[in-house]
């Protein structure tokens, strides 16, 4: 099986970021020194992706800029001896090939799928949803290509999640459970309440997809009504006799679709990093006392007192 494209969706509106996405797009809010967006694209690059396919929107220009040459920019860098402050950007550039298809509608992530479905043809592809940004030494899409060429099907990676919180996300049904991590899905249910839940693994933001979803996102758009859901889509391409399969995908999976999300995963980043690690652990840790800066009134710069 030879996968090389991936599919990235980026043309939501990201409402709940509002006001500041009225004027940046969400996969460009930085999380430490880099966009979303941009870790993204690495964990493409470390699946050996050769082209990328950014869904995106007329209103998100900085999205599309971010990975533009900028000549003077670079002239500016190289004078200075800074040329590594690019460096980053300059390398995935050159190890994929990006093309960015607009999504004329908001109409769900099914539909912004199927946007790219002349690029992709009759090939297995990739799907990496922005909001989910998944740290492992060996990337999630990597993780799903070799159990997609090993089993021969498409494949969705889960996590397991508290009963609670199923509401929250597409969830499979187990057909027959391979390994401790593997599974051959017998259905998918988007956002079920508890009872109605048919297990607790949820998909997060990884997959590997035939090119037979197409027909089958077409067949729901004859009869969907607002938003086109990619788990329909991927139900009846199974019942259609592709073999779908869920895998618990390693690494640690930060969840940026919401502001505390984002919060969490700037913290949970900046806790890992090899510069920053040290000072945020003793930060957190001294906030807990009544010396903290958050507490201590003489941290405090107030004007009242020479008034």
């Amino acid at each position: 099986m030879s996968v090389s494209k991936v599919i990235v969706p980026c043309a939501g509106l990201g409402t709940r970021f509002l006001p500041w996405t009225k004027s940046i797009p969400k996969e460009m809010i930085p999380l430490l020194d880099k966009p979303a967006i941009h870790y993204i694209v690495e964990e493409a690059v470390k699946a050996a992706m050769k082209h990328m396919v950014i869904i995106t929107n007329t209103h998100k220009p900085a999205l599309t800029n971010y990975f533009d040459a900028d000549v003077a920019l670079e002239m500016a860098l190289k004078e200075k001896g800074k040329e590594e402050l690019l460096s980053s950007i300059e390398n995935l550039r050159t190890k994929l090939q990006l093309t960015y298809v607009n999504q004329s509608e908001p109409l769900g992530l099914g539909h912004a799928v199927g946007c790219a479905k002349h690029i992709v043809g009759k090939e297995y592809f990739g799907v990496m949803l922005p909001d989910d940004i998944i740290i492992n030494q060996r990337g999630a899409l990597d993780q799903l290509l070799r159990v997609a060429r090993q089993e021969g099907g498409s494949v969705i990676a889960v996590q397991e999640v508290p009963l609670d919180c199923v509401s929250a996300y597409g969830v499979i049904g187990i057909k027959k459970q391979i390994t401790n991590h593997l599974f051959q899905v017998s259905n998918l249910v988007e956002k079920p309440k508890q009872v109605d839940a048919p297990s607790q693994l949820a998909i997060v933001g990884r997959y590997v997809l035939s090119h037979k979803i197409f027909p089958a996102l077409e067949e729901m758009g004859t009869y969907a009504t607002g938003e086109i859901q990619l788990t329909d889509a991927i139900s009846t391409m199974m019942h259609k006799g592709e073999k779908v399969y869920a895998f618990k995908v390693e690494g640690t999976r930060y969840d940026t679709g919401n502001v505390l999300g984002w919060l969490k995963t700037v913290v949970g980043m900046a806790l890992q990093h090899p510069e920053y690690g040290d000072e945020i652990k003793s930060f957190l840790e001294d906030s807990q006392g009544t010396n903290s800066f958050l507490y201590n009134p003489s941290k405090t710069i107030s004007h009242l007192s020479s008034e």
